[in-house]
C-alpha cells in the first residue's frame, strides 16, 4: 500500500473529486485546507505586506491505495490539477507499513463480537 498526498489549488477540487471517484476501485480520500509558499529562492517579498501575505490557500489531498492503482490515481491528480502556472501544487508517494480500518458497530461492542 501507498499514501498518495497531493496539495492542489482549491478550485481544482470539485473537478478532480468527480474524476477520482469515477475511477474504478477507488479507496477514498481525506482533503484538509492548507495555505502555503513557495521556494524563497525563486521569489522574496519585498515588502512586509508582501511577506505576510506571500501564503496562497491550497488544499491537501491524503488517499491510502493499494500499490496497483497508485500511478493512475498520481496521474489524474496531476492531469486535473495542472493549469501550467507555477504554484499548481505537489503530489508525492509514500509506503505504508500497514493501516487498518477503525469501526464500531451499533450496539458499542468490538467488531464482529
Amino acid at each position: 500500500m501507498k499514501e498518495i498526498k497531493a496539495v492542489v489549488r482549491p478550485q481544482k477540487l470539485p473537478r478532480l473529486r468527480e474524476v477520482l471517484r469515477a475511477y474504478p476501485g477507488f479507496p477514498g480520500m481525506t482533503i484538509t485546507r492548507a495555505v502555503g509558499c513557495g521556494a524563497t529562492a525563486r521569489h522574496i517579498p519585498s515588502t512586509i505586506k508582501e511577506e505576510l501575505t506571500d501564503f496562497s490557500d491550497k488544499v491537501r489531498i491524503d488517499i491510502v491505495s493499494p500499490d496497483d492503482l497508485v500511478d493512475a490515481l498520481v496521474e489524474l491528480i496531476v492531469q486535473v490539477a495542472s493549469t501550467g502556472q507555477t504554484g499548481d501544487g505537489l503530489v508525492w508517494v509514500t509506503d505504508i507499513q500497514r493501516a487498518v480500518f477503525i469501526r464500531r458497530t451499533l450496539d458499542g461492542g468490538a467488531p464482529g463480537g
